[in-house]
């Protein structure tokens, strides 16, 4: 494909002409152009991208995507966003061979679709969205990452407004669509979770005859929801009516253990990733392997050998007798009950203390301070040993009877004063919504046993 074909798909304005070929790739970060790539100069909150095409073409950008005249080979568009999502389709259309598969769902989205590109990637070429790479951008830079070689194709799917999926899946077209769960997360934006259901829901309400719907069973809305005649449904989660479900569970070592069941089978699987919470993420990435026809076999191996890439999201580190649990990536009432849980088991396999350094959780509205409550009164009733708060009282509120002892600091620097008080056999959980930054936290804890790990084997 020549400049020329991009700017007729595109619906801009070429000036000069180059020459793309299928390594080429679409970058908006100038400092991760290479030689042949494609520079997106995008408008940003803090930054301007073309202040930085110069710098792009320095680095062997063959052709910029503009909203405003620069030097180099260029096609001018309205709006860049815009234009990246007509190329992904007019490519999504070019491949009908290709299997794109889109998942959404309040949590779980970035664990499912690493857990389903391990079980993919084991029969075919696949792609799948690079970290939490899940909106208007994300999903386009995904799709053109594909080739005529490429099998599959895992897209997140997120939303901030109404509307928002349903405009990704018209750019997907997905032949399998997965909801995970609705939830609390971003609360605050949607008012209501019926409405965040409808906004997961545009997904299977999205999807042509032929495709199939995988549903999981762990909330009240996502199994209700509708889709067009000739959609096949598959549902997945715990109990006995689920089409795919785990069996016989068990958690060792912080992992959980348990048999998948699937219509075309019954298989043991041992997973990698941390936590009991982890269950619906692999039965989601099961399901939707069974729909795509891999065997049940196949399916629990790769499950079983799958390991975690995805950067703090229930990252462990077991140094020198403590272990310390870096979940900052993200937090919502559903992941911050589900860790505290894990929390709570780990501490008894291994006989120490258990400690919870809680940062706020945001986008959940008017019902923060509640929710957040409401965390701390489970932090009580679980009997973890320490609840630290960290620039928010409100986990606080309401523990004075129980046998948690509480610390609250305005920051990660006072708070990091606690690691002194660590001892062999304690776990550590640090958990926050990512603007709180909590990963800083966790990296001087670490760091902290690090060195005292040094200075012990001198001693």
């Amino acid at each position: 494909m020549n400049a020329v074909q991009v700017a007729q798909i595109i619906e801009g304005r070429l000036s000069g002409d180059a020459e793309l070929k299928n390594e080429s790739g679409f970058k908006f970060d100038s400092r991760e152009v290479k030689a042949g790539d494609v520079f997106l100069a995008l408008l940003g909150e803090h930054a301007d991208g073309h202040s930085f095409v110069d710098q792009a073409l320095q680095q062997g950008a063959v052709l910029s995507i503009v909203s405003k005249p620069v030097a180099g080979p260029h096609i001018l568009v309205p709006d860049v966003v815009i234009a990246i999502g007509k190329l992904a389709k007019f490519v999504r259309d070019s491949l009908p061979e290709l299997k794109v598969i889109g998942i959404t769902g309040s949590q779980g989205k970035t664990t499912t679709k690493d857990m389903l590109h391990s079980v993919l990637s084991s029969k075919g070429e696949t792609i799948a969205a690079q970290g939490s790479f899940n909106n208007d951008l994300g999903v386009p830079l995904t799709l053109l990452r594909a080739k005529p070689t490429t099998r599959f194709c895992i897209v997140e799917m997120g939303a901030r407004h109404g509307g928002d999926i349903s405009a990704l899946a018209k750019i997907a077209n997905p032949d399998v669509g997965a909801v995970l769960k609705v939830g609390n997360a971003h609360l605050g934006e949607f008012g209501s979770r019926e409405n965040i259901a409808k906004a997961k829901g545009e997904l299977i309400n999205s999807l042509n005859p032929g495709a199939f719907a995988v549903l999981g069973t762990y909330d009240e809305y996502t199994p209700k929801m509708s889709f067009v005649s000739g959609v096949q449904k598959l549902t997945f989660g715990e109990s006995h009516d689920c089409d795919v479900r785990a069996a016989d569970i068990e958690f060792r070592g912080g992992f959980a253990h348990f048999d998948l069941v699937t219509p075309g089978g019954r298989e043991p699987v041992a997973l990698r990733v941390m936590g009991l919470h982890q269950i619906p993420n692999a039965l989601a990435a099961a399901g939707i392997s069974h729909v795509l026809n891999i065997p049940t076999q196949s399916i629990a191996s790769a499950l079983s050998e799958h390991e975690a890439s995805s950067k703090w999201r229930m990252e462990t580190h077991d140094l020198n007798g403590v272990l310390i649990i870096n979940d900052s990536y993200n937090a919502n009432p559903e992941s911050m009950e589900a860790a505290l849980r894990t929390l709570v088991l780990l501490t008894q396999e291994r006989g120490g203390r258990s400690w919870a350094f809680l940062g706020s959780m945001h986008e959940l509205g008017p019902d923060a301070a509640q929710m957040h409550k409401k965390i701390g009164q489970l932090v009580g009733e679980l009997g973890i040993d320490q609840l630290v708060a960290i620039s928010n009282l409100d986990y606080l509120d309401g523990l004075t009877e129980s046998q948690t002892q509480t610390h609250y600091f305005g920051s990660v620097a006072e708070a990091n004063t606690l690691q002194s008080a660590f001892e062999a056999g304690d776990v550590v959980l640090i958990k926050a919504s990512r603007a709180e930054h909590l990963e800083e936290l966790a990296n001087a804890f670490i760091k902290a046993r690090q060195v005292y790990g040094e200075e012990g084997s001198t001693k």
